[in-house]
């Protein structure tokens, strides 16, 4: 399940409150003590500064209620007088039901808070009302939950009876049923609505008869769960039927009922539509089927959906055919492409509505005009075929047409389903125990209060193809299997950090230090996550503990890791990244190094640095500007000394410090390597290489790390079959290599119209994080790299580190913007510096 974060939401400080007496020393979250024997005070409102943590939150999703809220609230005020509880009503309303509440929030004797939400945030209707207060209460620490409906039919005096029963059957859900001895159904309107709710009732029974066995009213909305029993990662809900959507998701769950009587409506008007009736129906297919099939449920569902739509389709574009050619005389290929129109626009309408339902990643423009391309790309491969089975197999063109239109079957719905009607996606929660409420528990910034703290970086895209969940449970991260240990390649990076590893990794090669024993700062070993999933999507998981795993579709077969980041770093990876070292270095190994660096006092700054006659010339740029190629022509015109070319070590006090990595030869860096550095077969190989990893190629991997595909996987597969090409400095040029040097020159080199000028202090920090920054675009580092936690650092803190050594190490050093539309760099920086 998806939550929007709270930031930007209309939000409710606890206006009004109350605070409790100290808790008898023996009572816990579960004892009956802790439910209904706190003593209560009243506290007037501005003397409170710190809110109290709930027992019992009670969650009230309301659309047009104004009339109802201030009754509402004094009936729970007085049957929860001896309960911690507060109110938070979720509210997507077109009347001045908001403004009630705040008027109403002024003056309660119990918390109320209100949570707006905008036309935007309401898809899902009810159910995603819902599942935003129950998220709101987890984050408040609350041991209950109880939600029922703002219209008065559901009794507020019923509220503490739910939460005592589920306190003394030892429960997890009570479910105020209408259908139980005591309960009645008096306050449905009419004959029908009575037979609409049993029949309701009966279908779901029926469908669910061992899930449902516990529960005499599935239909009823009025329910209390203990938070710590509900896994809200596992809910989707959609439509009026939340309880069903709890019961069907969570088989285990210890049942408990109370009779109700459902009164009578006293202001308002029925949500309940023949639209709601409809979804009700596809819901409840929906959850039988991913009862039957688990969490390939909701594949098989869109899969069932997308094939049905493409039924009517088809007939849709043979009856189209069947009219072009006998009606209006047409030749049959031309008919072909009029009927295949007509299907299009009707299959679309279909799929964005019916089968991929809810908030798309793509604009409305986009996926119209992807799936007509797709639609007219396929009947480009249609034509022939069907060309040849009519004239030459024999078959009835319809017949022949439909034999077409089967086969393309299987390339729309990959491309949809991967591609353009991709769901939006936001971060979600998996709640912590009742043990450790937020109020109590060490908290880890950004992650203990995920609407307070966005864990994401500015730039991130928060709706991409990748799941983001924090799990906040005490029990930590998953076991980890290692299957290969041995940290055969041992490295020291100038003292400062040290790293073992069970594979090579040829771009430190220079730290090699084979006689080191260990423990290390960062080890890395092969294996996976003891209970891997084949996954839909991908998922990054951020542990309290702290530790972060990222999951693709493949599993156990794949590029799935887990980093684990107490007390030293344990990097666990799959055998696909043991296999593919450069990817592991790349997207994993060198994001840990950089915010280790920054713990140390250093940053890993992407750069170029060189020592020309004594004087430290530093190069940055944008991935794949010219940097390697400058540098390379330096060295083999002026000499100098050579310190690196992607990546430089910087202290505060301006020292670089050399990180030789092996120079990656792209297609714009040729023009710099001469004929006799490099074999006739390598220069062979470079034709390919070249162009694979150069900036275009890095391109189109970064635009497909934004479908829905296992991106690490496939760049792990590409590097194996086309290597980089990687080579040694000192295999392309004659030159000194230096440890260190301090730097008194920067440029930022620019394609573009010529120019030199000079860099504002401010400026130039911002842009030097950028270009560094922009190292790291390809997934997953943007997803993983917020839930690092460095030596008690997190993610932010280690930001706002980085940035702070970069300042005080630019104080001495000229910074100049040389602008060149012919990559003559290397002609001019001599000049600039007096070398």
């Amino acid at each position: 399940m998806n939550y929007r974060s709270e930031d930007g939401r209309e939000a409710w400080p606890y206006l009004a409150a109350t605070t409790v007496n100290e808790r008898p020393a023996s009572g816990g979250p579960g004892d009956v003590a802790s439910v209904s024997s706190i003593g209560r005070s009243e506290i007037p409102p501005h003397q409170l500064h710190v809110p109290t943590v709930p027992d019992v939150c009670v969650i009230v999703p309301t659309r047009n209620e104004s009339a109802n809220v201030a009754p509402l609230v004094d009936r729970l005020s007085s049957g929860l007088a001896h309960l911690t509880a507060q109110v938070v009503f979720v509210d997507d309303s077109a009347d001045d039901t908001p403004e009630q509440i705040r008027q109403i929030v002024a003056t309660a004797t119990m918390p109320v808070r209100l949570i707006r939400r905008g036309p935007g945030e309401r898809a899902g209707g009810l159910g995603s009302a819902v599942a935003a207060g129950l998220a709101a209460a987890v984050e408040a620490g609350a041991t209950w939950a109880v939600v029922m409906d703002g219209d008065l039919q559901h009794p507020p005096e019923v509220v503490a009876d739910l939460v005592r029963a589920g306190v003394a059957a030892d429960a997890e859900l009570v479910v105020a049923s209408r259908y139980l001895d005591g309960g009645s159904t008096v306050g449905l309107a009419d004959a029908a609505r009575v037979a609409v709710s049993a029949g309701a009732t009966r279908l779901t029974r029926l469908a669910f008869p061992r899930r449902m066995s516990a529960c005499t009213d599935p239909m009823s909305g009025f329910f209390a769960v203990r938070l710590a029993s509900l896994d809200l990662d596992r809910l989707q809900p959609r439509g009026f039927k939340v309880l069903l959507e709890i019961i069907a998701r969570s088989p285990r769950m210890r049942i408990a009922e109370v009779p109700f009587t459902f009164g009578s409506r006293t202001s308002g008007q029925s949500k309940a539509t023949w639209r709601e009736g409809v979804l009700f129906a596809r819901r409840l297919m929906s959850l039988r089927v991913a009862g039957c099939l688990g969490r390939y449920g909701g594949k098989v569902a869109a899969l069932s959906g997308f094939a049905a739509v493409g039924a009517t389709g088809i007939a849709v574009n043979t009856i189209a055919l069947w009219a072009v050619v006998t009606i209006v005389g047409a030749p049959l290929l031309l008919a072909a492409v009029t009927a295949t129109q007509l299907s299009t626009a009707w299959n679309f309408v279909l799929t964005d509505t019916l089968v991929f339902r809810g908030p798309k990643s793509r604009p409305f423009w986009l996926r119209l005009g992807g799936f007509a391309l797709i639609n007219n790309a396929v009947l480009l491969l249609r034509l022939p075929l069907l060309s040849w089975l009519s004239f030459h197999a024999g078959l009835h063109y319809l017949t022949a047409n439909a034999v077409t239109l089967l086969a393309a079957f299987a390339v729309r719905y990959l491309i949809s389903d991967l591609f353009l009607f991709a769901t939006g996606r936001t971060m979600s929660t998996i709640n912590r125990t009742h043990e450790s409420p937020i109020s109590t528990s060490p908290q880890r910034p950004g992650v203990d209060r995920v609407a307070d703290a966005d864990p994401m970086p500015s730039a991130a895209v928060r709706n991409g193809p990748t799941d983001l969940v924090v799990d906040l449970r005490p029990a930590g991260p998953p076991p980890v299997r290692v299957t290969q240990g041995r940290l055969r390649w041992r490295y020291d990076i100038h003292g400062l950090v040290t790293v073992g590893s069970v594979s090579r990794l040829s771009e430190l090669d220079c730290f090699a230090t084979p006689d080191a024993t260990g423990p290390f700062d960062i080890e890395i070993r092969g294996g996976f996550l003891k209970r891997p999933h084949v996954r839909s999507r991908a998922r990054v998981t951020q542990y309290a503990a702290p530790a972060v795993s990222y999951e693709e579709h493949t599993a156990r077969l794949g590029t799935d890791f887990m980093i684990e980041m107490s007390p030293r770093i344990n990097v666990t990876v799959g055998p696909m990244l043991v296999a593919s070292p450069h990817v592991l270095y790349t997207n994993v190994v060198e994001a840990l190094l950089r915010f280790v660096l920054v713990a140390r006092g250093r940053v890993l700054l992407h750069s170029a640095c060189l020592d020309l006659d004594g004087q430290g010339v530093m190069l940055s740029a944008r991935t794949d500007t010219g940097k390697t190629g400058t540098v390379l022509r330096l060295l083999r015109e002026r000499g100098g000394g050579f310190l690196s070319d992607d990546m430089t070590i910087l202290s505060a006090d301006g020292t670089a410090w050399s990180f030789p990595k092996p120079m990656t030869i792209s297609q714009h860096t040729l023009r710099a390597v001469e004929a006799g550095d490099l074999t006739r077969a390598e220069w062979r190989r470079l034709r390919l290489q070249s162009r694979l990893h150069s900036k275009q190629g890095r391109g189109i991997g970064c635009r497909m790390g934004e479908w829905n595909v296992p991106i690490m996987c496939l760049n792990a597969l590409t590097q194996l079959v086309v290597p980089p090409p990687k080579y040694g400095v000192e295999r392309l040029v004659p030159c000194r290599q230096q440890a260190a040097v301090t730097v008194a020159e920067l440029f930022i080199i620019e394609r573009g119209r010529a120019g030199l000028e000079s860099i504002g202090a401010e400026a130039l920090i911002d842009e030097l994080i950028d270009n560094t920054d922009d190292a790291y675009q390809f997934p997953p580092f943007r997803y993983f790299a917020p839930a690092l936690v460095i030596d008690g650092a997190d993610y932010e803190q280690l930001r706002a580190t980085e940035r702070r050594i970069l300042t005080q190490a630019m104080r001495r050093v000229r910074a100049r913007r040389l602008v060149s539309s012919d990559f003559d760099w290397a002609d001019r920086i001599p000049a600039l510096t007096d070398c």
